[in-house]
């Protein structure tokens, strides 16, 4: 059951309100991470894992097309595989919430409608950049940088933060969507094979015909293909549509999941409690 809330007059004041709001949820979450630190430190360590085991342990095994170290081919891959797998923490965090009655009660409060969404979606957002700072490091520790000069190097970390930002709402949707842990343990099993039906840990060349086709097509691999070129690093390679038009999908893609999940999650939202 929900309150009425008194909705300010006039669309500055609107604006003010829900920016204010949302900063008070995104507040929250950065205080729940502060009593809860182990959390933090998984969602760190997990990526610089698979950075290490794939470059150490199966880096060997690996050939990148065109020549080049895998060194280079895998940091911008982890960088790419880690602004997706968000979505799971996104997911779970947003369910956890509406499982417990937590959104409901928001959704009672005299708040802007849209805050605890975007609260969410903004919280996510900067520990996401957070952990791609961390991960630059790492990768220029073992010996990874970009040699196309920093201006495309930012902008490919920008089209790493926008496929992120995307994710955002395809977990937050995600977790207004799924019932219980049985629901959110089948969207966690579906994460790897999407991940692995892309250009993260081996070029679709690799592949059959076929399935390169759909890796090539992968959201995760049209940005990481366009990242890997603005680097200048090993991998940028293809003859397909997708690959020779990466920049472009690492816009279009992201854009269009914003387009399709953000009203989604908006609706899903204003449906709890009925």
């Amino acid at each position: 059951m929900t309150t009425r809330v008194e909705v300010p007059d006039g669309p500055s004041a609107r604006v003010r309100w829900a920016l204010t709001d949302s900063w008070t949820m995104t507040e929250r979450a950065l205080a729940h991470w502060a009593r809860q630190p182990w959390l933090v430190f998984m969602g760190i360590a997990f990526p610089l894992l698979i950075l290490a085991m794939f470059l150490y342990l199966f880096g060997g095994g690996m050939t990148v097309p065109g020549g080049g170290e895998y060194r280079d081919f895998i940091v911008p891959g982890v960088f790419a595989v880690t602004m997706f797998f968000g979505v799971e923490a996104t997911m779970t965090a947003v369910n956890a919430d509406a499982a417990r009655g937590v959104t409901e009660r928001f959704r009672s409060m005299p708040m802007a409608p849209s805050a605890t969404v975007a609260g969410r979606a903004l919280a996510d957002l900067l520990f996401s950049l957070l952990l791609l700072v961390i991960l630059i490091g790492a990768g220029l520790l073992v010996g990874w940088n970009w040699h196309s000069g920093l201006g495309n190097a930012m902008h490919a970390f920008a089209l790493l933060v926008l496929l992120r930002f995307a994710f955002i709402w395809v977990g937050i949707y995600l977790g207004l969507l799924v019932k219980g842990p049985e629901g959110i343990a089948t969207v966690q099993v579906l994460v790897w094979p999407f991940v692995a039906l892309s250009s993260v840990f081996t070029s679709p060349e690799h592949m059959p015909n076929w399935l390169g086709t759909i890796a090539e097509w992968n959201p995760v691999s049209t940005t990481l293909h366009a990242s890997r070129e603005l680097f200048g690093n090993p991998g940028a390679t293809g003859s397909s549509w997708a690959a020779e038009h990466a920049e472009l999908l690492a816009f279009a893609w992201p854009l269009a999941m914003i387009a399709v999940f953000f009203p989604l999650s908006v609706r899903a939202y204003r449906a709890l409690g009925y």
